[in-house]
């Protein structure tokens, strides 16, 4: 097996494009680390420490943004404005005809619909960027600012923000894959030393079988993760032929389990947050009711808590079934194969062609919703048996990670294809 992937790495080594590709994204991620490691000034790094290392809800956000939270770098707020942009601007399309029509015209369309996104961004940075800085006031971690330097506190984390959305986009133009999942991912490996370092700290002789346990169902789950997410449903496609003899080809229509990739995700991770950060942030004001009721929603929110991990897992469920029917039309789908001369055997070309590939989606994307969610929730149980916050946050660690892994073999792969076809035609 190593040797095949040593042969595999090889053959996109010796490819010029995808070696100007690797190199690109591996300067990109350099270019992002090290910005990501600027400070922004006026911030108490003793207390600032003290406070993540006691809150788990901050320690996974710290994880997500690679770092750059704990910090509290110009790239505090990481890809998080950028993300809930692009939820509000897909679940917008639904509401306003004018955004469903871009949704269908093709690249044009999503280019639009992409820099509605940008624009949307700037703001929710602002209003993140200030609403962190009063989070972390209260904490008594960053001082007053004056107004000239609140508002030069505010651009410049704004700013950190368009950057890293940026280089994202450099990525995914020039680079390999969806550059925001790989500048999630890279965070995610970057916290990956000091994450396993502090778990290992604090482990105890009495916790050696345990721990053990603990990482076999965590290679399990890393095998689990790439079995889910390689599977697929092939669904026979027949084509009529009109040269030559009279007959039929035979082909397969192939709907993968997990349509939505590594996306529920993230996007479930920039929502699940915001209860708890709401609360930590009214928890410090001198009404004395809201106080109280946003420590009750603190404490139920916590990530070990039962309520954060079924509105986790909904959300994720949920976000699964929005993405998928976002990314896989089953019309056009149908459409097409009628344009094509093609049918599914035993099914009518047309509606009842899309009413079948509906009724096979809804059912695959079930099991995907379902098994992505509890891979999202599952380490929360290892908790006790281990005793090591930190690794709660590893199930959506390992899936982002894993995901964005087999998403990167899986487009090196097709290029690799692609060249030798390119080769044989010449």
């Amino acid at each position: 097996m190593l040797k095949s992937i040593l042969h595999f790495f090889s053959k996109v080594v010796s490819s010029p494009d995808l070696r100007k590709k690797l190199l690109i994204t591996a300067a990109i991620l350099v270019v992002y680390r090290l910005i990501a490691h600027i400070p922004a000034a006026g911030i108490d790094r003793t207390s600032l420490a003290a406070l993540f290392s006691g809150s788990p809800l901050l320690s996974l956000l710290d994880v997500f943004s690679g770092g750059t939270l704990a910090n509290f770098s110009i790239m505090a707020l990481g890809l998080a404005p950028y993300i809930n942009a692009s939820i509000i601007l897909q679940l917008m399309t639904y509401v306003i005809p004018r955004l469903e029509e871009l949704s269908k015209e093709g690249e044009y369309g999503q280019e639009k619909i992409n820099q509605y996104t940008r624009f949307l961004t700037v703001p929710l940075a602002a209003l993140q960027a200030f609403g962190m800085y009063s989070l972390l006031k209260g904490q008594n971690i960053i001082p007053n600012l004056s107004p000239l330097s609140l508002i030069a506190l505010v651009i410049s984390m704004t700013g950190g923000a368009m950057l890293a959305v940026w280089l994202g986009e450099l990525i995914s133009e020039y680079g390999l894959s969806n550059g925001i999942s790989f500048l999630i991912f890279a965070g995610i490996v970057s916290r990956l030393p000091v994450t396993l370092g502090q778990s290992i700290s604090v482990i105890s002789p009495d916790d050696l079988i345990k721990t053990g346990v603990f990482l076999v169902f965590a290679v399990a789950i890393i095998g689990l993760i790439v079995l889910m997410n390689e599977a697929t449903r092939q669904i026979p496609v027949n084509y009529a032929r009109r040269v030559g003899r009279a007959g039929v080809s035979n082909s397969y229509l192939p709907l993968r389990l997990n349509q939505a990739g590594v996306i529920p995700i993230i996007f479930a991770v920039s929502l699940v947050l915001l209860p708890s950060l709401l609360s930590q942030f009214l928890s410090g004001v001198p009404n004395q009711k809201v106080a109280e009721i946003a420590t009750k929603i603190a404490v139920s929110f916590n990530p070990q808590s039962l309520i954060y991990n079924v509105f986790y897992f909904l959300l994720v469920f949920g976000f699964t079934y929005f993405y998928t029917s976002v990314v896989f039309n089953p019309e056009k789908i149908s459409e097409n194969l009628q344009k094509n001369g093609g049918f599914i055997p035993g099914i009518r070309p047309g509606s009842h062609t899309t009413k079948y590939l509906n009724s096979i989606l809804n059912r695959i994307t079930l099991i995907g919703a379902i098994f992505l969610g509890l891979i999202a929730i599952l380490p929360s149980f290892f908790q006790n048996a281990v005793g090591v916050a930190n690794l709660a946050i590893g199930g959506t660690g390992i899936l982002i990670v894993v995901s964005v892994v087999l998403e990167v073999t899986r487009e090196l792969e097709s290029q690799l294809v692609m060249k030798r076809y390119d080769s044989f035609i010449r």
